[in-house]
């Protein structure tokens, strides 16, 4: 989130690759191996864009797929879109039915006013549910990133049931996943000051938005320069910055829902396939291997990537999703 001269302090976290997580009930520890190469996918099913009114609120969102088939939620992290998943979409929906939708604030989603609007993760998942509700999606599986993973868990507070599985790249649940990069947020969190707030505001400029694309990446010219100037041609709009700063307190209230997430991870179990950067300043690798304590059936890859993994690792993150959905997501 945060790429800024501020934050480079912080050290690069060790690079590994592709540590699968133990099988269910065998305790072993994971095993390293190499990726095999990306199969070719039909990518002839039709991306269509539609808005559609949430509890008063316009929540923009991209669909694909038949619409009898299992569904796959694609929730994106900051200060992205939708747009993230422009490749994936069409790599999945020949065999899934895949919806992405814009929280309020990002991408083509609305823009209400934040003094009579709550910017909050608590929200984003209420409009997520009202969402889905309306278009029939009854269970669903979840691919959470970055922001997308406390809207993604509140969801499963809210619906256990619903949850058929998770795809988990980069997206925190745990303390460990924290990294000191966080101390300026949570120095913002401790004390709500102007001053604390204004510091906060590195993280919402171009360089900021580059550096989580392009850190942590071995070969950057793999990575389109189209990613970090939409988002934050978005980001540049004129009250987008308040809102973000909101955000970027509220997210605090994800924390404190971190022995709940894990309540349920543990009663629960949903296959989990874990896809991670390894080498993320803003939630280490420590925090894709914390999810094994509750999950020790989770599948865990880390790989050679940053951040947003997606640009870096797209056709492998969809072979292993593919092979993973296969197995574990219910057809109807």
């Amino acid at each position: 989130m945060f790429g800024s001269p501020l934050f480079r302090r912080f050290a690069h976290p060790a690079v590994a690759l592709a540590i699968v997580g133990a099988a269910a009930g065998g305790g072993n520890a994971p095993a390293m191996s190499q990726t095999a190469q990306a199969k070719p996918v039909n990518s002839a099913v039709a991306t269509h864009y539609r808005t559609i009114n949430v509890k008063g609120t316009d929540i923009f969102y991209r669909e694909a797929g038949p619409l009898d088939a299992p569904v796959v939620v694609l929730l994106h992290g900051f200060p992205t879109s939708s747009f993230m998943f422009r490749n994936l979409i069409p790599a999945l929906s020949d065999r899934y039915r895949v919806i992405a939708p814009d929280y309020p604030g990002f991408g083509q989603s609305a823009v209400p006013d934040r003094r009579h609007f709550s910017y909050s993760f608590a929200n984003f998942a209420e409009l997520t549910d009202g969402l889905l509700t309306q278009l029939g999606a009854k269970r669903y599986a979840l691919y959470v990133q970055d922001y997308g993973a406390p809207v993604g868990y509140r969801l499963a507070l809210l619906h256990p049931e619903k949850v058929t599985a998770l795809v988990v790249q980069n997206g925190n649940a745990y303390d460990a996943g924290l990294s000191p990069f966080w101390d300026p947020i949570k120095a913002y969190w401790a004390d709500g000051s102007k001053a604390n707030r204004e510091a906060l505001r590195a993280g919402l400029t171009l360089e900021a938005t580059k550096f989580q694309y392009l850190d942590g990446v071995s070969d950057q010219t793999r990575i389109s320069p189209d990613t970090w100037i939409h988002d934050q041609a978005l980001l540049d709009q004129p009250g987008k910055d308040e809102i973000m700063l909101d955000l970027f307190k509220d997210y605090a209230t994800n924390i404190t829902l971190y022995p709940l997430f894990h309540n349920f991870f543990r009663m629960y179990q949903p296959p989990t396939l874990i896809t991670w950067g390894a080498n993320d300043k803003i939630f280490p690798a420590a925090g894709a291997q914390a999810y094994l304590k509750d999950l020790p059936s989770a599948e865990l890859h880390l790989l050679d990537s940053g951040h947003f993994a997606l640009e870096d690792k797209g056709e492998e993150i969809t072979r292993l999703m593919r092979e993973f959905l296969d197995r574990k997501a219910p057809r109807n």
